[in-house]
């Protein structure tokens, strides 16, 4: 594999190869080709009238909410996307790169300690200050996202307290968390030569690890609280449920989502042996509990195939390949001095122009990626439907899509490109959904309860 890799650095290296245009190239291809998607997608939100399989499900007026949402989102993608890719083209023609990167060097040589001088002190100190710029310019997109779109539609609930809260806690853990790990990242590739990307994926690993297991001891009790679930049907159901596939739970909680936002979500993390849940106060709230058990029993169905390890060995297999991939862009001389650097090859900065030459491969895999997951979810709401749960999932979907005023029709191509999840209508025809019909037959095979005998 070696001698592979090193062939292919001295390919890349040539003298005046045209990096700078190849990579905007790359940029502005994805945008044009993202815009065009969106665009098939915009027609597909102005139709007045629901899918076949929806009408009677879904009230015109949720109807047409939901498309209106749906073209706001999109209008306002375009607009935030044009607005990165003008970021974008100034981060390279100006220069800003090597600039910010001169001027930490100055700030490290004046106001530092000699302990902290050097590539990584310098490093850190760059993308510091680059996290902080960024952040800045992202502030107005941020802030019109929260308060006037999601706003608009009764989503938001935020305040601005909150939203600057979290902006700065998000800096405060970029330091405190991104620091050290950035630090060892450039101290294992400084250490291990050309071979740096073995020992690089496996300490990628082990963060991968370490953070799931502090997240909700450390990082998510910054954000939001955990409370143990109370004892109801809910509970109870799901710890049925979880005893009968023999998942590992050690805890259900709740979640105070509803601070921020109406939308609503539930899920599992955790250590294989150790599981916990989590549902959203806002789903247990406009939720029947057998929904909520419905919901969760799609959720384990990705554990009980083994969707997650699945996605969790390709996306190791996928950090591999990207870090063997970048040893032959590590040294890179043409493609350093095409971005302003011509005395100074930092790690970091060639990791970030590597990104960037990765952009296209990227966007196959993401395509790729995209497959596989809604073929996942076709099966894990195969495996809800087994279980029983094939007409409450489907109306705790059709419930879910109108309370978070979800798109409820996709063009084929958008879909295929962005979308993880199927689309509502394909999900539902493949539980055999038949509407209210369906519905109804099974409320009248449900046994009848002791209480409602007596009476």
């Amino acid at each position: 594999m070696n001698s592979i890799l090193q062939a292919l650095a001295r390919f890349l290296d040539r003298p005046l190869f045209p990096w700078k245009t190849v990579l905007v190239g790359f940029s502005l291809g994805q945008f044009v080709l993202e815009g065009l998607l969106s665009l098939r997608q915009y027609g597909v939100l102005k139709r007045t009238k629901p899918p076949k399989v929806l009408e009677g499900e879904v009230s015109d007026k949720v109807f047409q909410d939901s498309q209106a949402y749906g073209r706001a989102k999109a209008k306002f993608g375009f607009v935030s996307g044009l607005y990165s890719q003008i970021q974008n083209l100034v981060i390279i023609y100006k220069d800003f790169l090597p600039k910010l990167w001169g001027f930490t060097g100055v700030l490290l040589a004046r106001y530092f300690p000699a302990w902290f001088q050097g590539e990584i002190g310098h490093t850190l100190l760059f993308f510091f200050a680059f996290n902080l710029v960024t952040t800045l310019l992202s502030l107005p997109v941020s802030y019109y996202n929260t308060f006037v779109l999601e706003e608009k539609f009764g989503f938001n609930k935020q305040t601005l307290k909150i939203w600057v809260s979290d902006l700065i806690k998000g800096q405060l853990l970029s330091i405190v968390l991104g620091g050290p790990i950035m630090a060892a990242v450039l101290k294992i590739i400084q250490k291990t030569g050309n071979e740096f990307f073995y020992y690089l994926w496996i300490f990628s690993i082990v963060v991968q690890v370490f953070m799931i297991t502090i997240y909700p001891i450390v990082i998510l009790p910054l954000f939001n609280k955990l409370s143990p679930l109370e004892p109801g049907p809910i509970k109870t159901g799901v710890e049925e449920l979880a005893q009968k596939l023999n998942f590992p739970l050690h805890e259900i909680y709740s979640i105070d989502g509803s601070k921020r936002s109406a939308h609503s979500n539930a899920y599992f993390y955790g250590l294989p042996w150790k599981k916990h849940i989590v549902i959203y106060d806002t789903l247990i709230e406009k939720s029947e509990p057998e929904e909520v058990v419905a919901v969760l029993s799609h959720e384990l169905g990705h554990w009980k195939l083994g969707h997650t390890t699945k996605l969790f060995g390709i996306a190791q297999f996928h950090m591999f390949y990207i870090f063997a991939l970048f040893t032959a862009f590590i040294n890179n001389n043409s493609l350093y001095e095409a971005f302003g650097f011509f005395n100074e090859k930092p790690i970091m900065i060639g990791f970030l122009l590597f990104s960037d030459a990765l952009a296209p491969m990227d966007a196959v895999v993401k395509l790729l990626m995209n497959i596989l997951s809604r073929k996942f979810e076709f099966q894990a709401d195969a495996f809800a439907a087994k279980l029983g749960y094939s007409n409450l999932l489907a109306t705790s979907l059709l419930k879910l899509q109108i309370q978070n005023l979800s798109t409820m029709d996709a063009d084929w191509m958008y879909a295929s490109y962005h979308y993880s999840h199927p689309i509502l209508t394909e999900r539902l025809a493949a539980l055999g959904w038949k509407g209210r019909e369906s519905k109804k037959e099974e409320d009248s095979e449900k046994p009848v309860k002791a209480a409602d005998r007596e009476l």
